[in-house]
Order: structure tokens, then C-alpha cells, then sequence
């Protein structure tokens, strides 16, 4: 089965395209493209990457568009529209022929009050031709918003819904805190997880594997391996540590798992829900 990671980003930086990157995330103010990712896929055993949106333009879709076209090992793309708008069919009808575009996410923690955006009834019709079009969507909210996630993905479940990076729990409040405001989230069965994102929740960028370990083992118990996904969230995992150190705590969280709930995680979830094809990823490992 493919090797898979689920979220990574590459971008041109600019301090007015990327205004979310402040003082404290100096080491993400720089260009980050497929080289300087290829090395660390290869020396994990990764065939390929999610490229993910980092900034709410149509221009960045593009641009990962093309570096998907151009690329070895981006296998995918998780790009941006404005699922609000009212041309949105005659949007996503333009962008058809970009077989790499798998799918689309709004940075709905940006919002100004995130739970109102998610119950706006344009974004509740955006995401009725989101789904009809077969694309997937990426929810990224915090834990303080995970309850009207759960709302709005019970009102849209006519394809994949997916949760970035754990939901970004309050590490500080524990696992099982989380677990209990998951649960309702993960009850429906067509909301998967990315096991992504995780250190960089912990205060300060500063954490402890048996910190963390209990979250993944919540999100075993309320998901099931056929619906997580392994995510570096490379380069924002930068703040935090290094790719290595992402991938080694994921492994260290799934050891005790067999080979083929291993393999769900690793890649064969992010297969199957994006549909991924082997053309897309089949070059970039050196095994």
C-alpha cells in the first residue's frame, strides 16, 4: 500500500498573502517547495504528499496546481474557492479539468466567529455542490468550535468530510477531555480524522511524547484506523520540532497496531477518501 502524507504546504512567502505567520513563526517566514520536501519523504518511505491551502486565494490553488502537475510526489491537492459564493458550480465546472484538485478547505478558525460561518445558509448550499461535485472537505476549526463542526457535518454527509489536525485540542485540558468533545464528530461516518498538527497545539511548541500519545489512542478508539490519517503539517510543524520527530511520534502511537490498521493510517485512508491514483506518487520514494 502507498506510504502517504496527508497535509504538508508549500508556499512563496509574502508577509501580506500569509499574515497568519506573526513574530513567533519566524522559521515559517520563507519559500517552502516540493525539494526541500522530497529528501524527508524519501528517507521516511513516503511515495507522496497532500499539498494543502494555506491562505484563502484561488491564486495559491493554482500555483499548487501546477506543482502538482510539475512535481514528483504531490499527489493531491486540498485547494481554496469560496464555497459562499453564488457562481460556486460554475467555479468548481471551471476547475474540472484539474484532475490533482481532490479537494477544498476554508480557514474557518480565521473567522471572526466561527461557529456563525459554518451555520450561514450560503456555506450550507455551497457545501451541498461541493459534495454533489465529489470533492472532500477539509474542516479546520479549534476545540472551542468542535460542536458546530459536528452540527454542520451532520447536516452535509453526502461525501468525506475532514478533520485537520485533531480539531486542535486544548492539550493542557488532556485526552480525555477531547475525546468527550469528539465523540459527537466522530459518530458520523463520513467524517475521517488527520492525525496532524498535534505538537504544535501543545504551549509554546513545547511537548513530551507521553503527553500526546493519549490523543492519538483517543482518536483510535473514536475513529477506527479506516478513518485517520497521517499528516506532517510540514512546514508549520517546524515550530515545534522536526519532521522526523512528527513522523516518530506517529509511529511510536501506532506500534502496537497490526500491519493492516498501519497501513489505513499511513496511507491507504488518504487513498481512499481523496482518490488518489498511483500516477500521481509512484516516484518520489526510494524504496
Amino acid at each position: 500500500m502507498p506510504r502517504i502524507d496527508a497535509h504538508q504546504h508549500y508556499w512563496r512567502y509574502h508577509p501580506q498573502h500569509y499574515p497568519w505567520i506573526d513574530e513567533r513563526m519566524r522559521v515559517l517566514r520563507q519559500d517552502f517547495d516540493p525539494p526541500r520536501l522530497r529528501p524527508l519523504l524519501q528517507e521516511h518511505g513516503f511515495d507522496g504528499a497532500l499539498a494543502v491551502q494555506a491562505r484563502p486565494s484561488e491564486d495559491e490553488t493554482l500555483a499548487l496546481l501546477a506543482l502538482a502537475e510539475q512535481s514528483e510526489g504531490v499527489c493531491g491537492v486540498v485547494g481554496w474557492l469560496d464555497i459562499a459564493a453564488p457562481q460556486l458550480a460554475q467555479r468548481l465546472e471551471a476547475w474540472r479539468p484539474y484532475s490533482a484538485l481532490r479537494g477544498v478547505r476554508h480557514q474557518v478558525q480565521d473567522e471572526a466567529d466561527p461557529a456563525a460561518w459554518l451555520a450561514r445558509p450560503e456555506v450550507d448550499r455551497g457545501m451541498q455542490t461541493l459534495q454533489r461535485a465529489g470533492y472532500v472537505y477539509e474542516i479546520l476549526v479549534t476545540h472551542r468550535h468542535l460542536a458546530a463542526a459536528a452540527a454542520f457535518a451532520g447536516r452535509h454527509d453526502q461525501h468525506w468530510l475532514v478533520l485537520d489536525h485533531f480539531g486542535k485540542p486544548d492539550i493542557a485540558r488532556g485526552a480525555r477531555h477531547w475525546a468527550q468533545q469528539i465523540r459527537p464528530l466522530a459518530a458520523l461516518p463520513h467524517v475521517a480524522c488527520k492525525l496532524s498538527g498535534l505538537s504544535t497545539e501543545a504551549p509554546g511548541g513545547r511537548w513530551r511524547a507521553e503527553e500526546l500519545l493519549p490523543f492519538f489512542d483517543a482518536a483510535l478508539e473514536a475513529f477506527g484506523p479506516q478513518r485517520l490519517m497521517f499528516g506532517s503539517d510540514w512546514p508549520v510543524c517546524l515550530l515545534a520540532g522536526d519532521y522526523r520527530q512528527v513522523v516518530q511520534l506517529c509511529e511510536r502511537a501506532l506500534s502496537t497496531l497490526g500491519a493492516a490498521e498501519q497501513a489505513a493510517i499511513w496511507g491507504d485512508t488518504a487513498r481512499r477518501i481523496y482518490g488518489l491514483t498511483e500516477s500521481g506518487y509512484g516516484s518520489v520514494s526510494a524504496r
